[in-house]
């Protein structure tokens, strides 16, 4: 491994870990230069043993040891060693854990190459904002069985480190793609015979027992933002819209919950 001793927090080579907590500027940072950043051990390891590229590492020494397997596979990549107050200087936050590592993201795969492999469930995460909600939808969706994941172009970035770490690394587990048109790439999904299920409170609503007992041979599940909901466009173009129902005065579930009692009713 490449070990490199930092001691300045302004350092250049230090610029994928800037200000990490700024979502707008880390949008534009990490999709400039194709990036995505790992935190915690467990999650560099999956991302590493999921066949992600590292770009580099910024550790504290004591994470030498047990990540030594994962930086030996990469000897040509700078392993950056900080103290935790420096690395704290550059990433805007408490790393509590005192490790990082900067990824490279791979290309997204095409929605149509993604329908061949015989996936029984799909969910779409459509306009949910919340990057900790969508970290928790994948790890749902990974929990549960779920074959494949969806987000429609204005949902937020399931690997942004947030999402990340939510998920316990389970981003980098489920087979997933951004849609390029939304709601239109339902028609393609209709097309290879999935039934789209839309999660929405309308009066003509099935309850998700109903869904169960219908045992649709592939199902594609429709979760919308926190706010308001899916769309009326997305409504409208879905096969059926289905309801948790609810007791004790509550209408409705924080999303990633949501997606995990559907998750686990059509298993």
């Amino acid at each position: 491994m490449t070990l490199v001793s930092v001691e300045d927090a302004g350092d250049p080579r230090l610029a994928d870990y800037v200000q990490l907590r700024e979502v707008n500027l880390r949008r534009l940072l990490e999709e400039e230069h194709g990036l995505f950043i790992a935190e915690g051990d467990k999650v560099i390891r999956r991302a590493a043993d999921a066949g992600f590229e590292p770009r580099s590492f910024l550790l504290a020494p004591r994470w030498l040891d047990s990540l030594q397997d994962v930086l030996e596979k990469w000897p040509d990549k700078p392993v950056y060693l900080v103290s935790e107050e420096l690395a704290e200087q550059v990433t805007g936050f408490h790393v509590h854990r005192g490790a990082l590592a900067s990824y490279k993201r791979q290309a997204a795969v095409p929605l149509p190459n993604l329908l061949t492999n015989g996936v029984r469930r799909i969910a779409i995460f459509d306009d949910i904002v919340d990057h900790t909600n969508v970290g928790a939808g994948f790890r749902a969706a990974a929990a549960l069985g779920v074959g494949l994941v969806l987000v429609t172009p204005t949902c937020a970035d399931p690997l942004y480190r947030r999402s990340i770490k939510v998920s316990m690394g389970t981003v980098f587990q489920v087979p997933w793609t951004r849609l390029q048109s939304w709601p239109g790439d339902l028609e393609l999904l209709q097309q290879h015979g999935y039934v789209a299920a839309a999660m929405a409170l309308t009066d003509d609503s099935i309850t998700l027992d109903d869904l169960a007992a219908r045992k649709d041979g592939k199902l594609a599940l429709i979760f919308g933002t926190e706010g308001h909901g899916l769309k009326p466009n997305v409504l409208r173009q879905a096969d059926l819209t289905v309801r948790i129902p609810m007791a004790g005065g509550v209408d409705s579930l924080n999303v990633a919950s949501s997606a995990a009692v559907a998750f686990y009713a059509t298993r």
